[in-house]
């Protein structure tokens, strides 16, 4: 497969599967949970990315092999990213009508898509 055409099939996988999991499939005890490591909420959320990220790797024929390191990778990375802006949203006054918030919401989010690029170079090479 074309290396363009692989790179754009992983982002389009990723950018879906970023939504869903990131504005669907988050119930408050899961919101909750991300800025505690004793909830589990976090753990979940991170794992739904995870396991997300799974058909965007079989689509472009990744091995089995590959497929565990990187989706372990990517489940410790987007935690950690998670717990980093939870821990820091606690500790701020800021909520959605500030520029401190959306500032914290903005790198986050910008941590996750340098994540999926992270990915799609780890899968090319």
């Amino acid at each position: 497969m074309e290396m363009a055409l692989i790179t754009a099939m992983m982002i389009a996988c990723l950018q879906l599967k970023h939504f869903v999991a990131d504005y669907v499939l988050q119930p408050p005890w899961v919101l909750r949970g991300k800025g505690d490591l004793r909830m589990i909420g976090g753990y979940v959320h991170a794992g739904t990315h995870a396991l997300g990220t799974v058909p965007a790797l079989l689509l472009v024929g990744v091995d089995l092999g590959r497929i565990v390191v990187l989706v372990l990778a990517e489940f410790i990375v987007h935690y950690l990213i998670d717990y980093a802006k939870a821990f820091l949203s606690l500790r701020s006054s800021a909520d959605a009508s500030t520029r401190v918030y959306w500032a914290m919401h903005g790198a986050d989010q910008l941590m996750h898509q340098l994540t999926y690029a992270g990915l799609i170079l780890a899968t090319l090479v």
